[in-house]
């Protein structure tokens, strides 16, 4: 098993030491061990969950070579089904010998995922698949691989990361022309879908399945975790919506419709994310040659 602890795996859980001095706290009771073992089983579910993301990507590319209308992008969905099967093989391969537990999908990305698969419109899988998930991915693999010292995750990390760069631009660069095309409410269900995956998605890190494996209420844990919010929390929103706003200003989708999506990014906060370079740009950072 890898030795998960401080600076070693991605969470020393500082934040729930924090949590621990709190009044009421479920935790008061911990100690080292405990301290110890949520570590583990944090970085356990987090590798799960970019398990799981494969596997839906998987599935949707599949889809999108069935669905999209032209024979060059099928050419190139294709080969994105074989990076997807290499990477849940990793992961898969990561968490049983290295880690060797597994937590089921998180339910955010689930009703994700399954929301993209249930529409058989190949534009939804496309944005569902390669700006919201992969942009996901993006981000959650970002933020582990800057703030974990294991070596044999960040390099796995560095390849994946790479491929996940080119599947985005490959998307952004795949619906810049179709979505030019609409306007109206057909552009109006865009903006939604957007939104409210970009809402799932934020909302992930309650850790429901990891409080339950270690013998904590979620009901009573959740509330304090959430006011504790960690750095890598932070981190991961932060490089979420820093991935998700430029690609949808490129794509045209955060000014269409008077300003639909611009107006709810603003209220979250985070519309100043608009003017970083897409994911277009990022490929050739991340390209490993």
């Amino acid at each position: 098993m890898v030795l998960v602890g401080r600076g070693a795996g991605w969470n020393d859980a500082g934040h729930v030491r924090a949590i621990m001095q709190e009044k009421g706290s479920p935790v008061a009771h911990w100690g080292e061990k405990e301290f110890t073992q949520y570590a583990v089983e944090n970085l356990a579910h987090r590798a799960s969950q970019f398990l799981h993301g494969e596997q839906g990507a998987l599935l949707c590319t599949a889809r999108i070579v069935e669905t999209v209308p032209w024979i060059d992008a099928k050419y190139y969905a294709s080969t994105q089904v074989m990076d997807e099967a290499r990477h849940v093989e990793v992961f898969a391969r990561y968490l049983d010998e290295k880690l060797e537990t597994r937590y089921p999908m998180n339910a955010h990305l689930g009703a994700l995922i399954d929301d993209i698969l249930s529409d058989s419109r190949w534009d939804i899988t496309y944005l569902g698949m390669q700006i919201m998930v992969e942009g996901l991915a993006l981000a959650a693999f970002g933020s582990m691989y800057q703030t974990t010292n294991e070596p044999l995750l960040k390099k796995l990390l560095r390849y994946v990361m790479s491929d996940e760069a080119r599947h985005v631009a490959f998307g952004v660069l795949s619906l810049k022309e179709a979505y030019a095309q609409i306007s109206g409410p057909e552009l109006r269900e865009r903006q939604e879908f957007v939104f409210e995956a970009a809402i799932r998605m934020r909302d992930r890190f309650l850790h429901q399945e990891v409080w339950e494996r270690l013998g904590i209420s979620p009901r009573k844990m959740v509330p304090y975790f959430v006011r504790q919010q960690s750095e890598e929390e932070l981190l991961f929103q932060r490089m979420l919506f820093a991935k998700i706003v430029p690609n949808c200003k490129k794509l045209g989708l955060l000014d269409g419709r008077d300003g639909w999506l611009r107006d709810r990014f603003t209220e979250l906060g985070v519309i100043d994310f608009e003017d970083h370079a897409d994911t277009s740009e990022e490929y050739q950072e991340l390209s490993l040659g």
